[in-house]
């Protein structure tokens, strides 16, 4: 992306900060070279765009070409003493900043700043916020056009899982059986014949693989699906276009008339909490308050603990989503991280609680897009039984 100066200072205004300081070495904090807009360099390189005003850069003398499209004042160092001088030029007058940092390493996915360069700033009497919400305005809010491409990426996905339960119960009723890696193998062909693509294969898990959260079926080490098991489809995808972004949705279906108790109790749970996080995003953005991703997991992990089985859901209830899978916006985590990042409009995020028991696993997913105007989306059906593919 190229830098904008009007949107980035825009965007600082709106989280009531003095302004945002861009740091990077080598290209560790590759969230600050997007937002710049410019390639990594082998020396320290620093600019600190203010709320108002002209932004400054730091660059070394051997590279005073680092970051030439920002605009305003430049100054070189050498020493590193010269260094240090220069990065308190920088941030002179301002209270409070924002830097790719968290509290505490809470978010790792912000942390890109090291602990060094955090001190060093803040024995300048600098205040610093995390940049958290301030990269979600650049790297996870989706334009119409991208909204558009999730919506027909969702209907594409949601025939993928139809062709899915077709073939399983084709392959079943001749053969006997079918193996996980061949379910995998024909989405992938359905992908190519109708311009999606994928970074990676979806999973096809059957009973106690489908209780391994990342299980992947490979050939060889998959696991054969017959008749009356349970089959966990998680399968994420995106038109083969430029800046089109994901629809991701796991569903769960059944190779025989009725599914066990235990499976519909289980099944049930899992809907129930993902229900839950989903009316609370609803509820926050109909009622115009600030939602964070943290709340929303707390929201659907609570239904799960409360029923008994809070020890047997291992992950996040869902990620931030756009053009990668898992994207830079805020997660809804409250185990794995405490996201704190704001849920903001045009921004798309996943839930999907699961249960993973020894002998099979449940997951639900659904894709939840939020609105420019705070309209809350759900894309991919809310799944509200276990599919029965009456073999």
């Amino acid at each position: 992306m190229s830098f904008d100066l009007t949107t980035v200072q825009e965007a600082i205004r709106s989280m009531n900060l003095d302004g945002w300081l861009l740091y990077d070495f080598r290209g560790l904090n590759v969230l600050a070279l997007r937002v710049v807009g410019h390639e990594a360099q082998s020396r320290r390189v620093a600019a600190f765009i203010p709320a108002h005003g002209e932004p400054k850069v730091l660059v070394h003398a051997i590279e005073p070409g680092a970051w030439s499209n920002l605009p305003g004042q430049r100054r070189r160092y050498l020493h590193w003493s010269e260094f240090r001088a220069g990065m308190q030029w920088l941030v002179e007058g301002v209270q409070r900043i924002a830097m790719e940092y968290s509290p505490f390493n809470d978010n790792p996915y912000i942390s890109r700043v090291d602990g060094g360069t955090i001190e060093l700033v803040k024995s300048f009497g600098v205040e610093i916020e995390s940049s958290g919400d301030l990269i979600q305005i650049f790297e996870a809010r989706w334009d119409q056009a991208q909204w558009e491409m999730h919506q027909q990426a969702s209907v594409l996905n949601q025939q993928a899982f139809d062709v899915a339960w077709e073939f399983i119960s084709q392959q079943i009723r001749q053969n006997g059986n079918v193996r996980e890696y061949a379910v995998q193998q024909h989405i992938m062909e359905f992908f190519a014949a109708n311009g999606l693509t994928t970074y990676h294969a979806p999973i096809v898990g059957v009973n106690a693989n489908a209780g391994d959260p990342h299980y992947e079926p490979l050939p060889g080490r998959d696991a054969v699906i017959g008749r009356n098991d349970l089959v966990l489809l998680d399968i994420w995808c995106r038109l083969d276009q430029p800046r089109a972004v994901y629809s991701d949705l796991t569903k769960m279906g059944f190779t025989g008339e009725r599914p066990s108790a235990k499976h519909v109790e289980v099944f049930d749970i899992v809907a129930a909490g993902r229900d839950a996080g989903i009316r609370l995003a609803q509820e926050a953005f109909a009622e115009g308050r600030e939602i964070r991703g943290y709340e929303v997991d707390d929201a659907t992990r609570n239904v799960i603990k409360n029923a008994g089985y809070g020890e047997f859901f291992i992950h996040r209830t869902g990620h931030n989503m756009g053009q990668e899978t898992h994207g830079n916006g805020a997660h809804i985590d409250n185990l794995e991280t405490r996201d704190t990042r704001r849920l903001l409009p045009g921004t798309c995020f996943t839930i999907e609680p699961g249960i993973y028991l020894p002998e099979f696993g449940v997951r639900s997913e659904v894709d939840v897009f939020v609105d420019w105007q705070g309209q809350v989306h759900v894309t991919g059906g809310l799944q509200s039984e276990i599919k029965c593919l009456n073999i």
